[in-house]
């Protein structure tokens, strides 16, 4: 099958291209032998099938980077064996000079090669023309405008794709003459005239600054927090509640009546019955806690909280924000290109942790997986912990985080002492803010909603059984002894926590929302949240750190863990 390989650097639009071009049914595929990440999808062209493959962003066709490798070596095997590949080249608009070293370079190894110019409408705002038809003549290879995340160009992309065909090449070798080569194309196709500073760019400006730029991440949290706990609300009052209570309800009732209140099968279907009725959160039954907990509870908070984290995405704040933080990074002994794991971390700690393949040393990518695994939440968790501490507003919310925060320094500032080594400089794209389309966002948060609901459910289903299960055998109650010195002394919390705390080693969200019906109070609250969060990470967490960095390492960040959470839950005990 014929390929079409999307090659450029980071933050060009590559992704945006390829959904235009295959749609949102893709298959995301690791290199074989690490860990780096390409997508494969598929478009009809002239009545033939073509295999299009969204590659890693890269800067140059010699590596420097993991990623960077991995595109060069696909690249490589699979146009130097396949001679009717087509590379289709995605550039920065707004950015020439840099972008344009890599086509050149494609060009000069003989690629058939079609240049798209992306971000074709950025330019005009800033005071930049660009000749395209200029600059196909000069490069000899099919050059159109586009502005991905609008569909501008999209249509002549499509129509003249398969006219990519090796360009005009003198055969460059070396690094000066293709910056010789880069100048002379922008000084005959590129005219800049003078203008002055959008709003736009003027919060582009402030949001870098040290000073401006935490005053706005201060109030970026903020609205985050604000704006996911009114939409998981809402949703919640509206939508989820009448439904459990006027639609779901009354069948599991009736279901309730035919297998007889007192049985084994009743007590695990449906679960224990509250003044003669069905109560969702105390019930503990497979068909009746477990869907709500999912549904009613989390799923909410899900939902905003991946609308808002979408949205901000696609603006293009996250990367001002790593570079915020990337002096910080220098403290606890990682290379500032570790900000990005972490980052990541707070989506999910299973890509954050791959992702410190990117980090150069043993030490760094051990230090950063720690540090993710005990002091970054999960978008999932982050949102069940507004749920949480949401009845008490903010300040809560604030201790919690500011925990996390102060135990992922500490034990960064101990990790980086006692292992030796150096952190290097943080190189990173920033891209210029953007509003993203909302057909974009919605089928972003479609797919993230939709991967939660299949992989969340079977853990919820499983948690609740265990509960069940140990309530009516009285097995709890065994357990809660044995942890109830460090539970009461150390902790301060019920014995009736222990369990929705050890369920977060399936799942920390659904363990946030087995601790709701507790009816724990502020103190408890706080503390119950910064344990869950402290604690052992989630099952599939917990693996892909043993795969990624063996037993050794696994079990000194468990111990690291362990001590890390006693000690923070231990002196909020004391403090508040």
């Amino acid at each position: 099958m014929k390929k079409i390989l999307l090659i450029g650097n980071p933050n060009v639009g590559k992704s945006v291209i390829f959904a235009r071009l295959t749609g949102i049914q893709v298959v995301t595929s690791n290199y074989p032998g690490t860990t780096v990440e390409y997508r494969q999808g598929f478009m009809d062209l002239a009545g033939e099938r073509y295999e299009v493959i969204d590659m890693p962003g890269t800067y140059s066709l010699e590596p420097t980077s993991k990623a960077e490798e991995v595109t060069c070596e696909f690249l490589g095997r699979t146009c130097e064996k396949e001679r009717d590949c087509i590379i289709l080249n995605i550039i920065d608009a707004t950015n020439l000079e840099r972008n344009l070293h890599l086509t050149l370079d494609l060009i000069d190894r003989g690629y058939p090669v079609v240049v798209i110019l992306n971000m074709c409408d950025d330019i005009k705002h800033r005071g930049i023309a660009i000749n395209a038809q200029k600059m196909e003549e000069l490069l000899g290879v099919p050059v159109i405008s586009t502005c991905a995340v609008t569909g501008l160009g999209v249509k002549v992309l499509r129509e003249r794709l398969l006219e990519g065909a090796p360009g005009i090449s003198p055969k460059r070798r070396s690094h000066e003459e293709l910056w010789q080569a880069v100048g002379k194309i922008i000084a005959e196709v590129q005219l800049l005239t003078h203008r002055h500073h959008t709003l736009r760019e003027m919060m582009e400006d402030l949001s870098i600054r040290p000073f401006t730029g935490l005053l706005i991440g201060a109030a970026v949290i903020y609205a985050v927090f604000k704006t996911v706990r009114f939409i998981g609300e809402g949703l919640i009052q509206y939508v989820f509640d009448p439904f459990f209570s006027h639609v779901y309800g009354p069948l599991i009732g009736k279901l309730s009546a035919v297998l007889q209140p007192g049985s084994l099968i009743h007590h695990i279907l449906i679960g224990e019955l509250v003044s003669g009725k069905i109560e969702f959160r105390d019930s503990l039954g497979v068909l009746t806690t477990a869907p709500y907990v999912e549904f009613a509870m989390v799923l909410p908070y899900i939902i905003a909280f991946y609308l808002v984290l979408g949205i901000i995405e696609d603006i293009g704040y996250l990367p001002r924000f790593a570079l915020l933080l990337d002096g910080l990074m220098h403290k606890v002994g990682l290379h500032g290109f570790a900000i990005i794991p972490v980052l990541l971390g707070f989506g999910c700690n299973v890509p954050g942790i791959m992702a410190t393949r990117v980090l150069e040393s043993t030490r760094e990518r051990f230090i950063a997986s720690t540090l993710i695994s005990i002091a970054v939440p999960c978008a999932a968790l982050q949102a069940m912990l507004i749920k949480l501490t949401g009845p008490w507003g903010i300040r809560p919310l604030i201790i919690v985080f500011m925990t996390l925060f102060l135990a992922w320094v500490v034990i960064g500032f101990v990790l980086n002492k006692v292992m030796k080594g150096y952190s290097p400089e943080l190189v990173l794209e920033i891209p210029p803010y953007r509003f993203p389309p909302l057909n974009v966002v919605f089928v972003k948060l479609w797919l993230r909603v939709k991967e939660f609901i299949v992989d969340a459910f079977p853990f919820v289903i499983l948690g609740v059984l265990i509960v069940n299960l140990m309530y009516y055998f009285e097995i709890l109650n065994v357990v809660s002894r044995v942890f109830e010195p460090v539970m009461k002394t150390v902790l301060g919390l019920p014995n009736t926590a222990i369990f929705p705390l050890l369920i977060g080693f399936l799942r920390k969200d659904i363990a946030a929302g087995l601790l709701i019906p507790l009816n724990l109070d502020l103190k408890q609250t706080i503390i119950a949240c910064v344990v869950l969060s402290m604690s052992f990470p989630c099952i599939a967490t917990f693996i892909i750190f043993f795969k990624e960095m063996g037993w050794k390492y696994l079990l000194a960040s468990t111990g690291i863990m362990i001590a890390a959470t006693l000690i923070a839950g231990g002196l909020l005990n004391i403090i508040l």
